[in-house]
C-alpha cells in the first residue's frame, strides 16, 4: 500500500492520494506531503524514499530491517526516528510490535512500517478531517503518531491490572500449573515491553536536548516532544511495576507450592517415626525363635497391642506439643 496525504497550508486543503501527488508537491513550493508505505516490495519502498526523497540509504535500510532497534538520527535534510508501535490486541496480553519508520523533512513526512498500524491509520483520518498537525509542520504530524503510538502502549498496559489481581486470587486459592505458565509468558513479554520503552524514553529525551535533536524537529515543538516523553516514562514505569508484580507472583506461588510440599513431607516424616517403632516391635516378635518367651505369655499379644498403641500416642502427644503436627 502506497498512500499519500499532500497538503496545502495556505488554504488548508488536503489532497489524498498515492506516490503520484511527489511531482504534483514538488512543482508547488510550501507544501507538505505525508507519504505512507506498507505492505510492498522492499525493493521498491528502498527506491523511492532514496531517489525521490534523497532519504540516507543507511537510514532506509534500517527501516527496511524487520527487527532493527528504536533509534533516532540525524541528516542534513531530514531527521529519521525509527519506533516500535504494537500489534493489534489480542485475547490475552501479549507482545507484537511492528516497526515504524518515520522520516521527517522540512517539507515532507515519509513514514514506512511493517505491517497495519492502528496509529497510522488513526492519525491519517485525523489529518484528513483536520490537516492542521501537517498545516503546523511534518514534525507536528509525526510527534502526533509518536503521541498515538505510547497511548496504545498504556491502554495494553492498564488491561494487566484487573487481569493480576484476579490471578493473585486465583493463584492463592487454587495454584495450577496452566495458570503459573500463563504468567511466566505475561512477565516474558513485559520484559519485552520494558526493553522498547527504554529505547523510546532515551530517544525522546534525546529530541529534548538542543544539542541531539536534529534541526528538522525544531525548538517550537519541545512542549509536543515533552509530553510524548512523560506519556513513553508513564509507560515504562507501567511495564516495570507490573513486570515486578508478575515476578512477585511467580515467586509467590513457588513459595506456596514449596510450603504446601514441606507440610505434606513432615507429615509423612511424622507417619514414618511413629511406625518405626511399632515396626521394629512387629520385626522383633515376628521373628521365629523357638526360645522367646514373651511367645508364650497368654496376653502377650494384646500387652504388645497395648505398648505400641501406647507408644504411637506418646509420639503424636509430643508432636503436638512441640507444635510439629
Amino acid at each position: 500500500m502506497i498512500r499519500a496525504l499532500w497538503c496545502h497550508p495556505e488554504s488548508g486543503r488536503v489532497e489524498v492520494g498515492d506516490h503520484s501527488l511527489i511531482d504534483a508537491w514538488r512543482a508547488a513550493q510550501g507544501t507538505h506531503l505525508w507519504l505512507d508505505l506498507a505492505d510492498n516490495d522492499p525493493e521498491a519502498e528502498r527506491r523511492l524514499m532514496i531517489d525521490r526523497f534523497g532519504l540516507h540509504p543507511l537510514a532506509v535500510s534500517d527501516a527496511l530491517h524487520p527487527r532493527h532497534p528504536p533509534k533516532l538520527e540525524g541528516f542534513a535534510d531530514h531527521a529519521f526516528l525509527l519506533l516500535k508501535g504494537i500489534g493489534p490486541a489480542q485475547a490475552r496480553f501479549d507482545f507484537a510490535t511492528l516497526q515504524i519508520a518515520i522520516f521527517v523533512g522540512t517539507d515532507f513526512l515519509v513514514t514506512r512500517h511493517s505491517a497495519p498500524s492502528t496509529s497510522i491509520d488513526r492519525l491519517w483520518q485525523e489529518l484528513q478531517d483536520d490537516p492542521s498537525r501537517l498545516v503546523q509542520g511534518p514534525d507536528a504530524a509525526a510527534l502526533r503518531l509518536a503521541r498515538l503510538s505510547i497511548d496504545h502502549y498504556t491502554q495494553r498496559l492498564l488491561t494487566l491490572e484487573p487481569w493480576l489481581e484476579d490471578l493473585e486470587d486465583d493463584l492463592a486459592a487454587h495454584p495450577r500449573d496452566a495458570t503459573l505458565a500463563e504468567l511466566t509468558r505475561t512477565k516474558t513479554d513485559l520484559r519485552r515491553f520494558r526493553r522498547v520503552l527504554r529505547y523510546h524514553v532515551q530517544i525522546f529525551e534525546d529530541l529534548l536536548d538542543d544539542d541531539e535533536r536534529p534541526p528538522q524537529i525544531t525548538a517550537a515543538r519541545r512542549h509536543e516532544i515533552n509530553d510524548v516523553y512523560e506519556h513513553q516514562e508513564r509507560a515504562a514505569s507501567l511495564a516495570t511495576l507490573y513486570y515486578e508484580v508478575a515476578t512477585d507472583l511467580i515467586d509467590g506461588t513457588i513459595s506456596l507450592a514449596s510450603h504446601r510440599l514441606n507440610n505434606i513431607m513432615k507429615v509423612l516424616t511424622i507417619v514414618t517415626a511413629i511406625f518405626v517403632l511399632l515396626s521394629f516391635l512387629a520385626g522383633v516378635y515376628g521373628m521365629n525363635f523357638e526360645q522367646m518367651p514373651e511367645l508364650h505369655t497368654r496376653y502377650g499379644y494384646f500387652i504388645l497391642l497395648g505398648v505400641m498403641a501406647t507408644l504411637a500416642t506418646t509420639l503424636l502427644v509430643v508432636f503436638r506439643r512441640k507444635r510439629w503436627i
